[in-house]
């Protein structure tokens, strides 16, 4: 994208997050919803696309533009980046990097304009960052595959209309191989979507476990078409580590508000008759923070633009998610005792930063996998003994 095109764009959603989602963020997290109308405006913002090459409808960012709108999106609830996450991310990279011509043709367009929206189906009970132990399963039968099993915590599934379903289509194989991927529409006999998850926070974001009951899809269901029959794994690993950088950078966006929420309220609120900021001990607490946010910035857009280049999409994009996710759960846990017991009240919107962070360490790969992942890169052969 033209510098000035992608300026216009980040001014453009920095004035849309700020003046019309952070005085509804309230409203979102008791409700656990997002109005109809932010929902059309971000239709209209073409954010449903952002990572969808542009042949395709979307606007076609590349990592490096991407990440610098994920900083504007962190600086809000979580939620709103969840309505249109899986479609640019984990969900909609599926197509872009695994499917056919004729598959990316026949939703890619309408995953970007917001007709539809996808979902991840890889996280079961017994197999999380780890899919090894996927036991989801697809039987050929005549020209079709039966699928049967169950997701769990899978993001945006109640409102899906296609959930990308990981599958073992080669029981024989073994850990991550004899994987495969289906395009599932919503309605599709079988398919059973179970109530909303009530989580810790990031409410407005909706999850729910997936069931598969001999659901049957046609041979063009198969993601890559025969071709990409046991290549499933391969096709998640790419597109989590494209989601790795994007979250990396969503927390980034998120430490920025909570540095910015911490000063505020430290120039503000008085304590024996003059301001919190004027103490040296509460200064640390704000210096700490705002390093960490620089040392998380820098490390995303290294990262982001290793990724465009190609030389680095393994590493680097679990060193950024595996940083700033441990990041901005420190910065959260300062700006709570920077406000005191207002830090723990509902209604301020430290205390439910604190509550929506956590969840960064865990999905799209733990900070443990991301921890496996890095020392394997650096280590090569030797880590594995």
């Amino acid at each position: 994208m033209d510098p000035s095109d992608l300026a216009d764009v980040l001014s453009a959603v920095r004035t849309f997050v700020r003046n019309e989602v952070v005085p509804l963020e309230e409203k979102i997290d008791a409700e656990d919803a997002v109005p109809p109308e932010v929902v059309a405006a971000c239709k209209d913002m073409g954010l449903y696309g952002f990572a969808i090459p542009e042949e395709y409808g979307g606007l076609g960012l590349s990592m490096t533009e991407e990440v610098q709108l994920a900083f504007e999106l962190g600086w809000t609830t979580p939620a709103l980046r969840s309505l249109f996450g899986t479609n640019n991310g984990i969900a909609g990279q599926v197509l872009v990097t695994g499917g056919t011509d004729e598959q990316r043709r026949a939703w890619l367009p309408r995953l970007a304009s917001g007709e539809v929206t996808a979902s991840f189906g890889l996280t079961e009970a017994d197999a999380g960052s780890d899919p090894s132990t996927l036991s989801t399963s697809a039987r050929r039968d005549g020209s079709d595959w039966v699928i049967n099993g169950s997701k769990r915590y899978i993001t945006n599934s109640p409102l899906a209309d296609v959930i990308m379903v990981f599958a073992r289509t080669n029981p024989d194989a073994p850990g991550n191989r004899g994987i495969s991927t289906f395009l599932v529409p919503a309605g599709t006999p079988g398919l059973g979507i179970g109530p909303r998850d009530h989580k810790m926070g990031q409410f407005g974001a909706w999850t729910a476990d997936v069931h598969l009951d001999d659901v049957r899809v046609p041979a063009d269901a198969l993601v890559g078409g025969e071709d990409g029959v046991d290549k499933g794994f391969v096709t998640a690993a790419k597109c989590l580590a494209h989601g790795r950088v994007h979250i990396a950078a969503l927390c980034v966006g998120m430490a920025a508000r909570l540095v910015h929420e911490s000063v505020e309220f430290a120039r503000t609120r008085e304590q024996g008759g003059k301001a919190i900021a004027s103490f040296q001990l509460i200064q640390g607490l704000i210096a700490d923070s705002v390093t960490d946010h620089y040392a998380g910035r820098a490390t995303v857009l290294e990262v982001a633009r290793a990724y465009d280049a190609g030389t680095d999409r393994i590493q680097g994009p679990s060193a950024a998610k595996y940083f700033a996710s441990e990041m901005v759960g420190r910065v959260a846990d300062r700006a709570v005792q920077i406000h005191g017991g207002a830090g723990y009240m509902r209604g301020v919107p430290v205390e439910r930063f604190y509550r929506d962070a956590r969840l960064f360490r865990i999905y799209e790969g733990t900070s443990q996998i991301q921890q496996v992942i890095i020392a394997r890169q650096a280590l090569g052969s030797a880590a594995r003994g």
